[in-house]
């Protein structure tokens, strides 16, 4: 698997959210920062496996991080 940009934050509950926008829907989440990046992990793999076993293209990796 290639490397992918992730996002990756808290949300109101104390569950960490973590959304890969290269591959659009492609999210998870976690009850520590490490468990949601071991999720997204495997959600990446499944996303891409599936459009591979679907023959559709995998998007390339688009993102960019700016800070401002």
């Amino acid at each position: 698997m290639t490397g992918r940009r992730v996002v990756l934050y808290p949300d109101e509950d104390g569950f960490w959210v973590v959304e890969c926008p290269s591959l659009p829907g492609c999210q998870s989440q976690g009850q520590t920062r490490e468990e949601a990046i071991q999720n997204i992990q495997e959600a990446i793999r499944g996303y891409v496996g599936a459009l591979e076993q679907d023959g559709l293209p995998v998007p390339e990796e688009i993102c960019e991080t700016v800070d401002v």
